[in-house]
């Protein structure tokens, strides 16, 4: 399998290759030149299986360059004793016709452990395949990436990883996660600004000719965990698999049923792994595309503009706060028929005039794909509120998004097929909103623990441990830069941290 840029029809590399780049030189995302197919009888095998044997199953036609020793090592070692479901993915059911995919039982309580347990891994493979030496990881997150992200590579050799978060973009206890993260190869920087700001910085970086040849004066080389990373998306296709073959396998549905998946998201990532599924062959009827109040993916889809010019809002679903959707370029690039000219002419219209706007026909193709929908702050909390005293089950402010716009999905079109909504945190990484939402008001001065102590009081419901660990780890990453100055964080401490010598034991940490 080879891949391909989304703007530069020359390129063609290696699943290796793509996974330790990252990103294209010119900026393009790299995607697989042709989408494997499963068939119903693989579908069928698929449903005897355990989670990591599927994951192994849906991972290899895409990883064709890696051994079946080196992919069953990479995905059993991700799937392990780190994550509290034996499931690994498990299914919870809402009502008659509707599960929930619980996606956040890894070790950062996140569906971005999915991707972020096995990436480094691949990462490591992929990087003494390519000769690639050590390589600097760097990522902007809304949140759930950036722990996952250094949770993923703490003390992987051969890497170095560094996070920027939006400073007043995350919730508290996702900031904690961040700013106590141990591990001699780990740095954090709080940025001015939103994600999209911390986003945008981190491509320029990417391609800032002058940075890469300072890097690779000293035998290093970026690399990202974002879902710009092909190796960050394609693990998150196996769960949609899982999911199917689990409803089976409860007797929900019967092989060759088609469902419906609701994706609450904001960078586009987790719905675009939903769509690989099904153009694969998994039984999928629409994929419900669920925004926040920064509602510019629905905004897209049923328009067929999209415009990033608009006010930008800090919700209670942060890691949905995201204006510049990275992963809609690869979608866009598949249903143009692979034309990276037109392709990359929107790019740049929304660099620089923060807008573009499809073809009829295109608009046409998404929205026989998508259907989306947005909810916007007082309907979240209802919908935390209904879940709970209706069905009995937490909802995290991001869920109950999906949940709610399966409901506006439901009302418009009158399709009550078996849908599974994408659960894509704990609610104890959101526990002052969750706790508004089910009428308590959380006492000025309390902080995360105690409100997390009191939601579980309040719920029956355990507060994950790893959460309830933070208690009391100091901060080793208080730093916080401008967004224009995220390349001078890359070399901040005497000597430079990323500019050090790679033999030289790393600094416990980047900022002074």
């Amino acid at each position: 399998m080879k891949y391909l840029s989304t703007r530069d029809p020359a390129v063609s590399v290696t699943a290796a290759q793509a996974i330790v780049r990252g990103i294209s030189a010119e900026g393009g995302l790299f995607l697989p030149e042709s989408i494997p197919s499963v068939t119903p009888d693989e579908l069928r095998e698929l449903c005897a299986l355990s989670y990591v044997e599927r994951a192994e199953r849906i991972l290899a036609p895409y990883l064709s360059d890696f051994s079946a020793e080196e992919l069953a090592d990479c995905v059993r070692g991700a799937y392990g004793a780190q994550f509290a479901a034996k499931e690994i993915a498990p299914l919870a059911q809402l009502d008659e016709n509707t599960h929930m995919l619980e996606l956040f039982h890894g070790p950062t309580c996140a569906f971005k452990d999915m991707a972020l347990q096995l990436l480094p891994r691949l990462l490591t493979v992929s990087a003494k395949k390519t000769g690639a030496g050590e390589l600097v990881i760097l990522v902007a997150t809304s949140g759930d990436t950036g722990k996952a992200a250094l949770e993923g590579f703490r003390d992987v050799p051969g890497t170095r990883v560094l996070v920027f978060y939006p400073s007043e973009g995350v919730s508290p206890m996702q900031r904690l996660q961040m700013v106590t993260q141990e591990g001699g190869n780990v740095g954090v920087c709080a940025v001015r600004g939103n994600f999209d700001d911390a986003q945008t910085g981190v491509k320029e970086i990417f391609t800032d000719g002058a940075v890469l040849a300072k890097l690779a004066e000293r035998s290093l080389a970026f690399s990202s965990a974002n879902s710009i990373n092909w190796g960050r998306l394609a693990p998150q296709i196996a769960y949609y698999f899982s999911a199917y073959c689990d409803l089976v396998n409860i007797g929900s549905i019967r092989l060759g049923d088609k469902i419906n998946f609701v994706v609450p998201t904001g960078n586009f990532g987790n719905i675009l792994a939903a769509y690989y599924a099904r153009e694969m062959g998994l039984p999928i009827g629409k994929l419900i595309c669920a925004s926040n109040q920064n509602r510019v993916l629905t905004d897209f889809l049923q328009s067929g503009t999209y415009n990033a010019r608009r006010s930008f809002f800090t919700t209670i679903s942060p890691s949905m706060d995201i204006l510049i959707s990275s992963n809609l370029e690869r979608l866009l690039f598949l249903l143009s028929g692979k034309d990276t000219r037109r392709l990359a002419d929107w790019m740049r219209s929304l660099r620089d005039n923060g807008e573009y706007t499809v073809p009829p026909l295109l608009r046409t193709k998404l929205q026989e794909l998508f259907w989306a929908g947005s909810c916007g702050e007082e309907d979240t909390r209802a919908a935390i509120t209904r879940t709970w005293r209706d069905n009995a089950y937490l909802c995290d402010p991001h869920t109950a998004v999906g949940v709610d716009v399966l409901r506006q999905y439901r009302a418009a079109t009158g399709d009550t097929a078996t849908a599974v909504v994408a659960a894509t945190a704990s609610p104890f990484k959101f526990v002052t909103p969750v706790l508004e939402a089910l009428g308590y008001v959380p006492p000025a001065g309390d902080d995360e623990f105690s409100l997390a102590e009191r939601l579980a009081a309040e719920t029956a419901q355990p507060c994950p441990s790893g959460l309830l660990a933070l208690r009391g780890k100091p901060v080793l990453f208080p730093s916080v830069c401008s967004k224009g100055d995220m390349r001078g964080a890359l070399w901040s401490l005497p000597g430079g941290y990323v500019g050090a010598r790679h033999d030289v034991p790393l600094p416990p940490r980047y900022f002074s």
